[in-house]
């Protein structure tokens, strides 16, 4: 053997050791991790997690990639046919490695079509590879022949197939349900054959995407359909391919939109929820806790498709109303509107992104401040756009800044009273512009407040409806209010601080708060008398809570966000309990309120809902505060509970002048729920028609409709609803109250220490007990207590 011979051996034999050992290395991931046998038996996509409406309906998803995945058998047979014909007309021969089309690679030089055949092409979507030099590439192809040869091994090829299609990406869409429902609004099973060629010609390259190529697009579809004809399947005659070719590029393009779809501010409260849920549960295929976004979970909700449509209905049919009369009060004021609150604007102007963008591109601060007085063109919000409420126009960022914080902002939610399910719930007036969640907002809750203290002088004080309660001046901590006076049912129908005030001298502040705090509120309310009129700051989930006892005869029960969640496969992973109850107040006493509280529709501050088709008993509280900043509505039907508030981003802008809850939020309400009971398909929530009378009232007197009706209209009061006291009201403590010698209450409690001696009973000297009254229908009065909250 010649030296020449024996050196070409060796570079021969040498070049083998290198190409094994180079394999050997790749394959123990000394080039970079490889997914062990174990992972590619599980081989899984990173698939979106859904979220699912109580009545089966997908309202939005979490991912990383937007991907659902589809079975062998949920793919059209065009689809099929159309990928191999295209990318591997081999594919039932090979084993991962197309030898043939390797060898046309080198001799042509790629000229003639790649040489990754559909399993290769696979495993370099499961390694996440494609980028890089020669180098780069080449260790990467390496890597790639490996993980084919073990997807053969472990798959049959119609799994593969199927594990390709759910992972290939159509631009920024992943998978080929959504390529199928974004391109053409179908499931993949019913893609006829020039849907499939588009579909499987953008593999080449997003280029060919039919919305922004169309051009292009429709001579890759032929050239797909070629293909049919030319591969060695023939899945195509060139008489059915011509027909075929002849035909128009048809599309039905809708892009998938996460800031719309049911309920954008719901799902994005339970991405915190569900982050904390799988923080504690672990995915038995990968050992680690869930992940949100890649394990295509199936999160089913007690939201109602229906019910957040008639919410957000509502919402869109009275804000517009709404804000015209605001813009009409504002107009002529502007110009003072925002003096002594510059900080305001100053702050929002280093929160956008036009000044983060232009900082970082190192321009002075005295420059930005400079561009926000220079009109632009921009896109407002406007209720007078077009169909997506945008509106184009020219106007200053400062002054933009201006308009969108003058506009009136929302929340609406509602709830099953008795299950805690949450059924609708919607954050603001539209989820794109207007991201805070105002069902979560901390705003002054006025009036709704009052229906806590009320309850309270039913438990401790023994008051009932008929109770009078005097007019008159009363002063706590400093101020005194003063309007007429009348039964307890009047009281509360006509919203009278006078009466609620005088409530607090007997119930005391620190009751009040323990109270509220049982009944789910979780917010801090200040140990001051001025809560009584509702001073407050509590979020409106929280008095949905806290109201849930009401129709709920007596039970509090906790809001319940998520049913149940199954994985991927529809498997059961976990089930949230309903019913999350603990009894706050006796079925008499919740009823004794229902009763009181049906009076502020019937006669009282809520009265114009009377005026809405709404079949059923009901009940609920108006609230104001003042200079009228914020209206409320919280009420509820025997199996329905809802609040809506109204107001401004910043509390400092009014709504307009006696633009209170009456007016602004209970429309809103009224509207919903004439919704609701119109909708024959929504039967499981409004069959029952009337509260239930507890047995031991059902005889009572006073709940006999005649003679409510006399209750609920008998005081002496013109005004209704009169706000929520003002800022200093919060500076006084309670010891201050208690120091003070308040004469109205000074003299309930002399009255009370005559009557104590007189019937010669000891003092109680529990703190915050208050003794039942004794005549339902005069002023009750309770004995004196050592250290009583006033």
């Amino acid at each position: 053997m010649t030296r020449s011979v024996k050196i070409l051996w060796r570079i021969f034999f040498g070049g083998l050791a290198l190409v094994i050992i180079m394999f050997l290395c790749a394959n123990y991931g000394l080039f970079g991790k490889m997914p062990s046998i174990k992972e590619l038996e599980n081989p899984e996509a990173d698939l979106a997690s859904e979220i699912i409406s109580s009545d089966g309906v997908l309202m939005g998803k979490y991912y990383a990639e937007n991907r659902s995945e589809v079975r062998y058998n949920e793919i059209s047979p065009n689809v099929i046919h159309a990928l191999i014909a295209t990318e591997d007309q081999n594919f039932y021969e090979h084993s991962g490695i197309d030898a043939r089309a390797v060898a046309r690679v080198v001799l042509k030089l790629g000229t003639d079509g790649g040489g990754s055949p559909i399993t290769q092409q696979l495993a370099k979507m499961i390694l996440g590879q494609g980028q890089g030099n020669i180098l780069r590439r080449g260790l990467d192809k390496l890597k790639e022949w490996i993980i084919a040869v073990k997807l053969e091994r472990n798959f049959t090829k119609e799994e593969i197939i199927t594990l390709y299609l759910n992972r290939a990406p159509w631009g920024n869409v992943y998978g080929i349900r959504n390529a199928s429902r974004t391109y053409f609004q179908k499931e993949p099973a019913d893609l006829n054959i020039q849907e499939a060629a588009v579909l499987v010609g953008m593999l080449k390259g997003f280029i060919y995407n039919p919305i922004g190529n169309p051009r292009g697009s429709l001579n890759r579809r032929n050239t797909v359909i070629d293909r049919m004809v030319d591969c060695k399947q023939h899945y195509l005659t060139s008489v059915e391919a011509s027909i075929l070719k002849a035909k128009p590029l048809i599309t039905n393009y809708k892009q998938i939109d996460e800031n719309i779809g049911i309920a954008p501010y719901y799902r994005r409260v339970l991405i915190g929820v569900l982050k904390d849920w799988c923080k504690n549960y672990i995915n038995p295929k990968t050992g680690e806790p869930y992940d949100l976004y890649r394990d295509g979970l199936k999160i089913y909700t007690p939201i109602d498709s229906r019910m957040q449509k008639y919410a957000e209905e509502s919402v869109e049919q009275h804000m517009p109303t709404l804000q015209k009369q605001l813009d009409r009060y504002l107009k002529p004021r502007l110009n003072k509107l925002w003096v002594g609150h510059e900080n305001i604007i100053e702050n929002a102007m280093k929160y956008t992104e036009r000044w983060k963008d232009m900082q970082d591109q190192g321009i002075s601060e005295a420059d930005i401040r400079k561009s926000f007085s220079v009109p632009v063109k921009m896109k407002i919000f406007s209720w007078a756009g077009n169909n997506k409420h945008e509106k184009d126009t020219v106007m200053t960022p400062i002054d933009s800044i201006k308009y969108h914080k003058q506009l009136l902002q929302t929340s609406f939610a509602a709830m099953d009273p008795i299950t805690g399910e949450i059924k609708c719930w919607v954050g603001g007036i539209n989820y794109k512009w207007f991201k805070y969640d105002h069902v979560l907002a901390n705003r002054q809750v006025g009036s709704t407040f009052k229906p806590l203290l009320y309850t309270l002088a039913v438990t401790d004080a023994g008051y009932t409806p008929e109770t009078q309660i005097p007019g008159g001046p009363l002063t706590l901590s400093g101020k005194t209010i003063s309007t007429g006076g009348g039964t307890m049912a009047y009281c509360l129908a006509k919203s009278l601080n006078g009466a609620a005030w005088h409530l607090m001298a007997i119930v005391g502040p620190k009751r009040t708060v323990e109270f509220a705090h049982q009944c789910g509120i979780k917010a801090n309310i200040p140990n001051y008398p001025s809560i009584a009129l509702g001073a407050a700051d509590i979020p409106m989930i929280q008095m949905l809570q806290a109201y849930t006892m009401f129709p709920n005869k007596g039970y509090n029960t906790a809001p319940v966000y998520i049913s149940r969640i199954e994985d991927k496969d529809g498997n059961l992973i976990h089930e949230f309990a309903t019913s999350q109850s603990k009894q706050v107040i006796s079925e008499a006493d919740a009823y004794t309120m229902v009763k009181m509280m049906q009076g502020v529709i019937a006669s009282g501050t809520a009265r114009r809902l009377n005026s809405y088709n709404i079949p059923v008993q009901k009940a609920g509280k108006t609230g104001t505060t003042n200079s009228h900043t914020d209206g409320w509505f919280i009420g509820y039907t025997p199996q329905i509970l809802a609040g809506t508030w109204v107001g401004c981003e910043d509390p400092f802008i009014p709504i307009y002048p006696n633009g209170g809850g009456a007016e602004t939020a209970s429309p809103k309400w009224g509207i919903f729920m004439s919704k609701v009971y119109a909708d024959k398909t929504l039967s499981d929530y409004t069959t029952q028609k009337e509260f239930t009378v507890p047995a031991e009232l059902v005889n009572d007197p006073i709940f006999a409709d005649s003679r409510f009706n006399a209750i609920v209209n008998s005081g002496d009061s013109l005004t209704e609803d009169n706000g929520n006291g003002d800022a200093e009201d919060f500076l006084q403590d309670e010891t201050d109250m208690q120091n003070k010698n308040i004469d109205s209450a000074n003299n309930i409690k002399k009255e009370n220490n005559k009557e104590d001696k007189k019937d010669n009973k000891p003092t109680n000297t529990t703190p915050n007990a208050i003794k039942p009254a004794e005549n339902k229908t005069t002023a009750p009065k309770p004995k004196p207590k050592t250290n009583n909250d006033y």
